[in-house]
């Protein structure tokens, strides 16, 4: 049975992103195993699970947990069963800690992403993980990454080259139009935090969006062009660019991935289904060779 590593933070990590990787891959015959900084059970970012505080009242304790704008951003049913299944799971109760992993002892990485700086920024940052994402990319391991899990590719660095791993790879991410308008949406609800859906904030001097995970990304190919978006002659490109419809297990209509190789990326939760089932056939290509 082909063995999948999930790096995650301590907390606020996306639990669409996490679960619904977990579901499919699982589904599908594989083993997912987890890893986190303490070898402790990790814990999603509560906001996406629940919703509760992306209304504007959702500063008050009283009214919190009545939502509205909340019921439309958080994770959907699908997701959030998902993942309260992947928290009893043993392999989710027992990480091992990021400073452990071997990687010859998997098959494969993937990395979700979350975008809550409290907790994302300690995955983001991590020389250990990029060590071993880096270890995955040099031996040619198949690596899936959606989000901001990108990013974490993105900032490894091949000492080799002095590049980082994604250089001369297609891929995609997080887009700025998907990032400003979680931003956007953020500040109607979530007013008194309105960078709640931006991890990294520009400095002065820096235009807008330069820190947004697109453009960070971006900064780490090749060529501008080989950070890849939806096509306007998609079929389905309204679905897959309103940031409105999310893909399930038995649609990928409204889902965008990318695969060069043995790498496949993706955008955001909701292409989350699709990517990862997309990642198991790869997997399944890769045990039949």
């Amino acid at each position: 049975m082909p063995k999948v590593l999930m790096p995650l933070p301590s907390l606020d990590f996306d639990p669409t992103e996490s679960a619904g990787s977990w579901l499919m891959l699982t589904e599908a015959g594989h083993r997912v195993e987890f890893a986190t900084p303490d070898g402790r059970p990790g814990a999603a970012d509560d906001i996406m699970l629940t919703g509760c505080g992306l209304d504007f009242w959702g500063f008050i304790p009283g009214l919190r947990n009545f939502t509205l704008l909340g019921k439309i951003l958080r994770a959907n049913r699908q997701a959030r069963n998902a993942y309260h299944a992947m928290e009893q799971s043993h392999e989710f109760q027992n990480p091992q800690r990021w400073q452990d992993i071997q990687p010859d002892d998997y098959d494969a990485l993937l990395l979700p992403g979350g975008h809550r700086a409290r907790g994302m920024r300690q995955y983001l940052e991590s020389a250990e993980l990029q060590r071993i994402v880096l270890d995955f990319f040099l031996k040619e391991k198949p690596v899936a990454a959606i989000c901001h899990g990108v990013l974490l590719a993105a900032r490894t660095i091949d000492p080799a080259s002095g590049r980082p791993v994604l250089y001369g790879r297609r891929t995609t991410a997080l887009t700025w139009a998907l990032e400003r308008s979680g931003m956007m949406a953020g500040r109607i609800g979530r007013f008194w935090d309105p960078s709640y859906y931006r991890t990294y904030l520009e400095k002065p001097g820096q235009p807008t969006g330069y820190m947004s995970v697109q453009h960070e990304v971006t900064r780490s190919l090749a060529k501008e062009s080989d950070f890849i978006d939806v096509p306007a002659s998609s079929s389905h490109f309204r679905a897959q660019t309103s940031g409105t419809r999310r893909d399930a297990p038995n649609d990928s209509a409204p889902a965008f991935v990318v695969r060069d190789g043995n790498y496949l990326s993706a955008r955001w939760p909701g292409d989350v289904f699709t990517f990862a089932r997309t990642f198991a056939a790869m997997l399944d290509e890769k045990k039949s060779c």
